[in-house]
């Protein structure tokens, strides 16, 4: 018991506590800032590897409109509906169940 209160009566002790906890709960960076810098971050990467993935098939796809033509009238048929001269086009579209 006399040691313990020896410890308790130790400034150092006291004040390597007392920082302790002022940055554990009370400093401006304490663990739960930190804890959502850190959640926020791993977000951000997700997103970042997300849009890079994005850019890159984007990239590559317009580099593909850019020199095959087989990939322009690919295209220009689904998204546009166009069509040669010489034939029809029926678009089929399907109904939602609600």
């Amino acid at each position: 018991m006399e040691r313990f209160l020896s410890a308790i009566r130790n400034k150092y002790l006291i004040a390597i506590t007392a920082f302790v906890v002022w940055m554990l709960f009370f400093d401006r960076h304490d663990m739960a800032t930190q804890y959502s810098y850190y959640s926020q971050l791993k977000g951000l990467k997700a997103e970042k590897t997300f849009y890079t993935t994005e850019i890159d098939r984007i990239t590559k796809a317009i580099h593909d409109l850019n020199t095959d033509p087989q990939e322009q009238q690919r295209v220009a048929r689904e998204r546009y509906q166009m069509k040669k001269d010489n034939e029809d086009v029926f678009v089929i579209v399907e109904k939602e169940e609600e």
